[in-house]
């Protein structure tokens, strides 16, 4: 008698898990042998990785044509008038400054237009 009390305590917790995890969506699929299955939906969220590497690649491609269109020296200008500035400033200078890859990529474009 204890076994089966077990065993109908193990059965209720395994489908008390899994309507919590039906109650966020489901799937019904039909099998092969005719029989209705549901299936909870796939989680989608968590840490928005395409969205966040999609900013910081139009925030470089913004960068690579600020250089390319004031050119090194001036953009090399407002980078230093930034660095004067308050802490957020200070903060976007280190951020904007010229690395060797948007130097690069900007030059690139610069001999294109020309």
């Amino acid at each position: 008698m204890v076994d089966a009390a077990t065993d109908f305590h193990k059965r209720m917790t395994r489908i008390n898990k899994r309507h919590a995890r039906l109650s966020h969506g489901y799937i019904s699929i039909v099998g092969k042998d005719g029989l209705i299955i549901t299936k909870p939906k796939r989680r989608t969220g968590g840490f928005p990785l395409r969205v966040i590497s999609l900013m910081i690649l139009v925030f470089f491609g913004f960068k690579v044509l600020l250089i390319s269109q004031l050119g090194p020296q001036g953009y090399a200008e407002r980078v230093q008038l930034l660095q004067t500035g308050t802490a957020v400033e200070q903060a976007g200078a280190y951020i904007l400054k010229a690395d060797p890859i948007s130097s690069a990529l900007a030059d690139g474009i610069r001999k294109l237009s020309l």
